[in-house]
Parts: C-alpha cells; structure tokens; sequence
C-alpha cells in the first residue's frame, strides 16, 4: 500500500492546543459562574483574582466593591454598603484617652464588636474583641513590709512588699466581673491599636497586606492577608488578632453599613484590628467606643486642626504614649488631669 498517514503534528503544537483549550475552559467556566444564580460563587470567582486594593485603579475598587455589596446582601439577606470614601487632604486622625476618667466598665469593648463585626461565638478562637481594658490594682510602698518576703524574715527572692499590691500592677487582669464598677482601688486603662506612624507590624508583612493610611489608621487588605501571623507578633500592645476559625456572625447582628478596609466581615485565617471605624470616622462621625464611653474618657479628632479637642488635650494637659521608648510613634494618647 502506497497511501500515506496524515504527517503527526509536533508535541509543541499539541501543547500549545492543550493550553489554549485550558484557557478557554476556565474563560468558559469563569462565564457560566457570573450567570449562575450562585452570587457567592460568581462573586468569590473574582475576588480570587483581584489585586491588593491599595495597587488598584478607581474602577477596579468600583468593581470589587460592588461584587462585596451583591455578596454581603445575598448571605446576610439585607441590604449592605461596603464604602471606600479614601482618605481625606489636611486629615491625620489622632486618639486620646483619659485614664482618670475611666471606669471600667467596659462598654467601649461592647460596642466596638457590634459596630465592627467581630467573631462573637462562645467556643476556643470564636470570640473577638479588638479592645481590652485592663484592671491594675492600687498600693503602696509599705517600709514595715521590706523584710516580708521568703524565705519568712528576710525579704529575698520576692522581695519586701511581694504580697500586696505596691505601686500599680501592670500585668493587669483584662477578664474581670466585678459587682459594680468602678471598684475600690482599681484603675483601669484601655488599650487597642496605637495607629503608629512607624508601625512595626507594617515592617514585617511579607504580601503588603497591611500599611499605613495617609489620615493615620493602620489598616488590613483582608482579601490579601496569609494569615501569617508575623503582624500580631511583631506588634508591641498586642492589638491585632486572628480569625482562626470561620467568624461567627449572627445575620440579624451584622452591621450592613461597612467600609472595605474597616468592618466588612472577614473570613476564616485572616488577621485583623481597629481602625478607628473609617466607615464612621471618614464620615465626619466618631468611633463607637468614643460615642459610648458613658463619663467621656475617650475623645477623638484632627491632630493638624490646632483647635480639635485631641489637640488641645496634647497642649494642655499630663500626656504620655505607651512604649513610647520604642520609636513607633503612637497616634494614641493617654492623659490625665
């Protein structure tokens, strides 16, 4: 037989066709999911794809906002707005905190889950709060107890006055229930994030995930976290914390007026932290935990506005930055009368 088989075409061209029908098989699936009736899917599709939100062009935030607004409507049954107002020119927001003042009763901790959607369930990982307020115990300085230590007699080891409070306590108590607050020789000091102007947390991710605003907050690209963790260990007052398990947030309490940076729900494996509620704050309204404090320790406001009420708290008034010794310039301020 003088017939001739059709020539075999070479394996670069086979690979070349492979590929191209992969492509054109994802393209495909890619169509079929943005008109399947799944929003989540459809929506998750492309968020999978989308680049970190501080690199985007105004028309791709416009995008991804809108499939985060189909998304959160569909899977919390009511209507939500993810905003993303950006910083405003002539705006570096700043904290300041009156630990005199302070009671301890913790309602700033309460509103703060509430506003922000955070993870509120009762097992291991399941419970969120970006607030902690510490209970530290007064003392004082007693010379008759200098040789009241151990062995009995004296005083080495733990020292003279080891058994009773001697000054202030700083490894304060954050889990405390007392009966009625404030208590009887107890203050109280709140810390969350400080919004550093050098934020070591920044330093240390390795995707840029988190950085710092141009009006301050430190803030978290959720979509682009790996859950690393070397945020949470590089920071010095123990402010940010991590979704370990899937958030657990009741349809009924979710807060549909969002911000994508600040309180829009997060997901299982990501790092998160306050960022002074940017979807009040760039608003012109105040943070929860400001607007809650019931004796109006906590003020809030425009440290380049010479007339804000922080700032004339800073001119006027005893203030003082937590570590202040380790150079990350905290916008967060303590003061007292």
């Amino acid at each position: 037989m003088n017939s001739q088989l059709p020539p075999k075409p070479a394996r670069r061209n086979l690979l070349k066709a492979g590929g191209m029908l992969s492509i054109s098989s994802l393209m495909g699936t890619g169509a079929l999911m943005a008109q399947s009736g799944d929003v989540k899917a459809s929506v998750e599709w492309a968020e999978h794809f989308q680049g970190n939100y501080r690199l985007m062009t105004d028309a791709e935030k416009a995008e991804a906002r809108a499939r985060l607004e189909r998304r959160y409507s569909a899977e919390y049954g009511k209507k939500v707005n993810v905003d993303t107002t950006g910083p405003q020119p002539g705006v570096l927001m700043g904290y300041a905190l009156n630990v005199r003042k302070c009671i301890g009763c913790r309602r700033c901790v309460k509103a703060c889950v509430e506003e922000n959607n955070q993870s509120r369930g009762e097992k291991p990982g399941e419970r969120i709060e970006w607030i902690q307020v510490l209970r530290m115990e007064r003392g004082e300085f007693d010379a008759e107890k200098m040789d009241k230590g151990y062995p009995e007699g004296l005083g080495i080891q733990v020292g003279g006055n080891a058994y009773t409070p001697a000054g202030q306590v700083l490894e304060g108590q954050y889990h405390y229930e007392p009966k009625a607050v404030p208590e009887k020789d107890a203050t109280y000091m709140p810390i969350a994030c400080m919004q550093c102007e050098k934020p070591p947390c920044v330093k240390v991710c390795p995707v840029r995930t988190t950085y710092r605003e141009a009006d301050g907050p430190v803030v978290i690209d959720y979509n682009w976290c790996i859950g690393c963790r070397m945020c949470m260990g590089a920071c010095p007052y123990w402010a940010r914390r991590i979704n370990l398990t899937t958030p657990v947030l009741p349809k009924e309490e979710m807060n549909p007026v969002t911000h994508y940076l600040g309180n829009r729900p997060r997901m299982r494996g990501v790092v998160e932290k306050c960022h002074w509620c940017l979807q009040r704050t760039r608003q012109g309204r105040y943070p929860a935990c400001v607007e809650v404090c019931p004796v109006g320790a906590r003020k809030f406001g425009n440290l380049l506005d010479p007339q804000s009420e922080v700032s004339l708290i800073l001119a006027r008034k005893n203030v003082f930055r937590l570590k202040a010794e380790l150079n990350t310039f905290p916008k967060f301020f303590y003061f007292y009368d």
